[in-house]
């Protein structure tokens, strides 16, 4: 039986960046490291041209995983961050569900460290407590591509949707119409092809 397609929407989405910390980051050998951070930046600008709730986590910073990117704090000052004392899933964490509820968003686009603990612990949480998942394939990393790809298929089994950060930007824009520039200067600052396309459309548009 098909499913329905259940679309991203804009007023109704907030972003959960879990565990992007600098002890964490060299655990990740699924994707190369710089396109694996420019993932994660393009996700996290993504948030902010669509002025998406977002909240920051970390687990354990005063142990091996580290610090958060300090790039994301930079982006997202004014975010709530949760620094968890050692809880490993973030919803075990009280005052980070308290802040997902508090954006009074139903559908939750997630990326972390590792795919398998940081995001599927918090996605699988997410779906049982009645949330639409989302979750950002190459903003997300982990080991290897087994261990990625058992992760994945548990949290679609659970009914996550997977997705990449420029798929699920595509999705929340709906229509090129609504800002041609914004969208393309987004896209052109993490993807370098991009740019060619619209430095094409510029100099078509100002003949």
């Amino acid at each position: 039986m098909n499913k329905p397609y259940v679309r991203l929407d804009r007023d109704n989405a907030a972003v959960l960046l879990v565990d992007h910390q600098a002890g964490l980051l060299s655990l990740v050998r699924d994707i190369e490291p710089d396109k694996f951070k420019n993932n994660v930046l393009a996700l996290a600008d993504a948030a902010r041209y669509f002025n998406l709730p977002t909240i920051l986590t970390t687990s354990f910073e005063t142990g091996p995983n580290g610090p958060l990117v300090p790039e994301l704090k930079a982006l997202f000052p004014d975010a709530p961050y949760i620094a968890r004392p050692g809880q490993i899933n973030a919803w075990d964490n009280e005052d980070f569900v308290k802040a997902i509820k508090a954006t009074g968003k139903k559908q939750l686009i997630i990326a972390g460290v590792v795919t398998e603990v940081c995001v599927a612990f918090p996605a699988l949480s997410a779906i049982e407590e009645g949330y639409e998942v989302f979750v950002i394939t190459d903003a997300s990393g982990t080991f290897n591509a087994m261990t990625r790809d058992a992760a994945w298929e548990r949290m679609t089994a659970a009914g996550a949707q997977l997705l990449t950060w420029f798929g699920a930007a595509c999705e929340l824009h709906r229509d090129w119409r609504r800002d041609i520039e914004g969208l393309g200067a987004l896209f052109s600052n993490h993807i370098p092809d991009y740019r060619n396309l619209m430095t094409a459309y510029d100099t078509h548009t100002t003949k």
